[in-house]
This record gives structure tokens, C-alpha cells and sequence, in this order.
């Protein structure tokens, strides 16, 4: 006979120190292991938000016969929302963890694509005062030398020296995705790296995307630039190959014009991809859908491209000598990336782990838990809320954190194997397939990692200016407390 968890959940006004309870507003079980553990009180969490929570016994019982226990005591609780002991949700990744997530990307990213976000990865963390998001990172002097710069140039030298005519890494059937090597082509450049044409490399890549690349000729996503070579397709991962990769050549080049084309090429992909209902971006989109691939659906792994890509741009036009020539676009970069956020969170569901596709409930064998579109998802917020401090965003901030405690949980060897590989993920090669072993979802929980990290060094801010209220404590008075109840019930 296996038992299960009942957890209720009352809400009571607390005035110093007495409760006026009020009725149940929820009730579910859970299995009573690690996992299940972590959706009971992420469960009272999503109920209670920004509120205190303690736990209370019951003698309620719907079979008639219960044994009581207490999975975690009030002050184990209390601790866990302010800062505290050890718990499901305040673990962290061990840096034998983290390196063993990092081997698995070195090794594994064979792709243009991977090779590119491997090598944005490794940058953030590395060499951030180079990365876009560092206030310095056009700075004329390279804050560090070429020999120290070895893992970015290794990836920048093999997609030059295997390119293929113009396209950097050679060809792959993707005109978007070798694109997104061109950054650490150019810091081969900027850095004096020997024995490589960098300028070549990097002005072949550009004028291929710009020259060289069907584009979409009519409506609102006339002028977009496709993201194959052969067809016109926009898939949402292009946002983040190749607006990057633009808006830092202009910015390196004193290049305005390729700073405003990023942002049109976004905008473009938004006019095309976006459900607005929804808040979310549709992954495939293709003006002759009879003739080529198309993918309707809001595949979470897309939205996060779409927000990461988005996000690099605002930061290289914001960390710029531009910005004020810029200010219109920011704000619509901005406003994309909440938009997104906004989608996303009114989609999370209770385990923290996003469904491959956003808004599908599992139904049929293409949606699935993916902690690799969950990871970019968290990710992205922290990144964008140590950026720009935007207002309102509470709700998202905690929906990050959510998903970050799940993919954290038991020190991460709910989501981890021994090995370090993520899991579940979808195929990076066919999305609509759970996958085993994903180098970009390893590259994704790096800079979850990272930016997490970034954003509690900030002051772990949900909104602009504004603390966390678990990173301040709570006050005295009059506070809204949610009362979870938990009992073991056999069945």
C-alpha cells in the first residue's frame, strides 16, 4: 500500500500574533518522495506568492484513518523563503556539477549552432567584461591577452578554417545558424589573434546574410531575412544567431546601420512569429507553408531563443556609445522580452518544468517536460532583470526562481545525471522529439548558473529598485499567511 500526500492550503490574516483562519483554498496530493515533496511546496508557494507560509497538523483525513506527520517544520519553512537552511529550493549546483555540465558542452557542441551559444557561454562567464552585457565591453584595450582567450579563439579558428565559400563552419543547410559564430570571430579580430583572416571571415559571413540570403518579399514580414538558404523560413532561434552577431559588428565598426538592421530583422521575425493572444512566438513560419516547414506551435526552446537573442542586442545597444540614438528600439526590445516573459509564466506549470511546447498539456508524443527550453526560460529573466531593473515583474521573477528550485532540486540530481547531461531535453536535431543528450542545454544551464548568480550579486530585485521580499525578512503588523496542512494518507 502506497501512501500519499494531502496537502490543503487555508489562507489566514495574521495581526501580531493571532490567526483568523479563513476556508481552504486548495487541496492536492503528491507522491511522498523528493520530487513530490518539492511540488507540495511549490504548490503552497504558487498560492501564497510573496506571503509567509507555515505548516500546522490536521486530523483531517478523507479515508477516516490518518497519520500526521510535518515534512518540514515552520521554521524550516520560514528559512527556506528567507534565505535559509538547505531545502528544495535554496540548493545550489556544486562546481563539480557545473564542470561536469561544462565537459558535456565542450564536448558534445559539433554544430554551428552549439559551437555559437557554446562559445556566448563560455564568454559570459569567462571573459564577461567582453561580453555585450559588461558596461565595458567595447573597450579599445582587450582586458585579457590572446593566450588567456584560448577557448574563444579555438571555436572562433575552426569556424574560419572550416567554413564553407562564405559561411562560417561550413554550410549546413542553416543561413542563420553559422551566423551566430561571428562574435567570437570578431573578437579573433579585435584581440590580434595570429594566423586567421578574422576581417575575411566576418565581412563573408555579413555580406552572405545581407546579399546572399532569401528574404520574405511581401507583408508584414517583408524584408526578413530567412533562416535557410534554400527557402524562406523564419524559425524564432534565429533572433539569436544573427541580430547578435549584427548588432555587434555595427557596434565594433562604428556601423549604425547594421545596429538598426538587428533590430528590423527582430522586428520582422516578431511581425511573423508572434501569437498575440498568446503572448508567445509560434516557432516556424514560412509565406508558402505547402512548400516548406513550418511549426505553428510556441515551442518553449524557441521562445527562449527568441528572448536570449533579443536581450544580447538591447545589451550591446545599451552598453554603447549609440544608446541615446536608440532609445525607441531599447524600449520595443524591452517590451518584446517582457512580452515573452509574460507568455511563459502564464504557462508554467506546477512541477517548475516547462512542456516542450508551451501550452500544450501532455497529450501526444511532441510535448513533453523540457528542462532545456526551462533552464533558457529562468535564465533570460535574471539576465534581463539585472539589465534593465524593469517594473512589475514580480510575478515572473518568481516564476524564474520556480524553475530554477525544480532543475536545482536534491542538488540537482533530479535533472542531472552523474554525468552532468540535463535532462529531460528535447532533440536539438528534431524538436518535436524528447532528446537524451542536448549540448545546447548544457550550454543553457551555464548561464542559468551564471546569471542566477549575477542577479543575487545585484540584490536579487523582482522589479526596478525593489528588493525581494524574502531577501529583506518581513516586518511586524498586519500580514496575509497561507497554512499548509500536510498528512500522509494510505491508499
Amino acid at each position: 500500500m502506497d501512501d500519499l500526500v494531502l496537502v490543503q492550503v487555508k489562507e489566514a490574516t495574521k495581526v501580531g500574533h493571532v490567526h483568523y483562519d479563513v476556508p481552504f483554498v486548495e487541496t492536492f496530493k503528491c507522491e511522498p518522495n523528493g520530487m513530490g515533496r518539492a511540488l507540495a511546496f511549490w504548490k503552497v508557494k504558487e498560492a501564497q506568492a510573496s506571503r509567509n507560509i507555515y505548516l500546522e497538523r490536521s486530523p483531517y483525513s478523507s479515508q477516516g484513518e490518518t497519520s500526521t506527520m510535518r515534512i518540514i517544520s515552520a521554521l524550516n519553512v520560514f528559512t527556506l523563503l528567507y534565505g535559509g537552511v538547505p531545502s528544495a529550493f535554496g540548493q545550489t549546483l556544486s562546481d563539480s556539477l557545473l564542470g561536469l555540465i561544462r565537459d558535456r558542452m565542450n564536448q558534445s557542441s559539433t554544430s554551428s549552432w552549439e559551437a555559437g551559444t557554446e562559445a556566448e557561454t563560455v564568454l559570459e562567464i569567462d571573459f564577461s567584461q567582453l561580453a555585450v552585457f559588461s558596461p565595458s565591453y567595447l573597450s579599445p584595450t582587450p582586458p585579457y591577452s590572446v593566450a588567456s582567450l584560448e577557448p574563444i579563439i579555438a571555436i572562433a579558428t575552426n569556424a574560419v578554417t572550416n567554413r564553407s565559400s562564405s559561411q562560417l563552419w561550413g554550410q549546413d543547410g542553416s543561413s542563420g545558424d553559422p551566423a551566430s559564430l561571428g562574435v567570437p570571430v570578431l573578437l579573433g579580430n579585435w584581440t590580434n589573434a595570429p594566423n586567421v583572416d578574422w576581417v575575411g571571415a566576418a565581412q563573408a559571413q555579413l555580406d552572405l546574410l545581407l546579399t546572399g540570403t532569401p528574404r520574405v518579399t511581401s507583408g508584414l514580414a517583408g524584408g526578413a531575412i530567412s533562416h535557410r538558404v534554400d527557402s524562406v523560413e523564419l524559425w524564432s532561434d534565429f533572433v539569436y544567431m544573427v541580430p547578435p552577431f549584427l548588432a555587434y559588428y555595427g557596434a565594433v565598426t562604428q556601423n549604425t546601420s547594421l545596429i538598426l538592421e538587428a533590430y528590423t530583422q527582430i522586428s520582422l521575425y516578431r511581425s511573423a512569429l508572434l501569437t498575440s493572444s498568446a503572448s508567445l512566438w509560434q516557432h516556424i513560419y514560412s509565406p508558402s507553408p505547402d512548400d516548406q516547414v513550418t511549426d505553428p506551435g510556441h515551442w518553449s526552446t524557441g521562445n527562449g531563443w527568441a528572448a536570449a537573442g533579443m536581450l544580447r542586442v538591447l545589451a550591446t545597444i545599451k552598453n554603447s556609445p549609440y544608446a541615446s540614438q536608440f532609445k525607441s528600439q531599447q524600449n520595443d526590445l524591452g517590451d518584446w522580452i517582457e512580452e515573452i516573459h509574460t507568455g511563459m509564466t502564464n504557462n508554467l506549470p506546477s512541477s517548475g518544468i516547462f512542456y516542450n511546447y508551451v501550452d500544450q498539456q501532455i497529450t501526444n508524443s511532441s510535448t513533453f517536460p523540457d528542462a532545456s527550453g526551462t533552464a533558457l526560460f529562468a535564465s533570460t529573466v535574471y539576465r534581463y532583470v539585472t539589465l534593465s531593473s524593469p517594473s512589475n515583474y514580480g510575478d515572473i521573477v518568481q516564476a524564474a526562481e520556480t524553475a530554477r528550485q525544480a532543475l536545482y532540486a536534491n542538488d540537482g540530481a533530479d535533472h542531472f545525471g552523474s554525468d552532468g547531461w540535463l535532462n529531460p531535453v528535447v532533440n536539438p536535431d528534431t524538436f518535436s522529439e524528447m532528446g537524451s543528450d542536448s549540448p545546447e542545454a548544457q550550454s543553457f544551464a551555464l548561464q542559468l548558473d551564471n546569471n542566477w548568480k549575477a542577479w543575487k550579486s545585484a540584490g536579487s530585485k523582482d522589479s526596478a529598485g525593489r528588493r525581494r521580499v524574502g531577501a529583506v525578512g518581513f516586518g511586524v503588523g498586519m500580514m496575509v499567511v497561507l497554512v499548509a496542512t500536510v498528512i500522509v494518507i494510505g491508499v
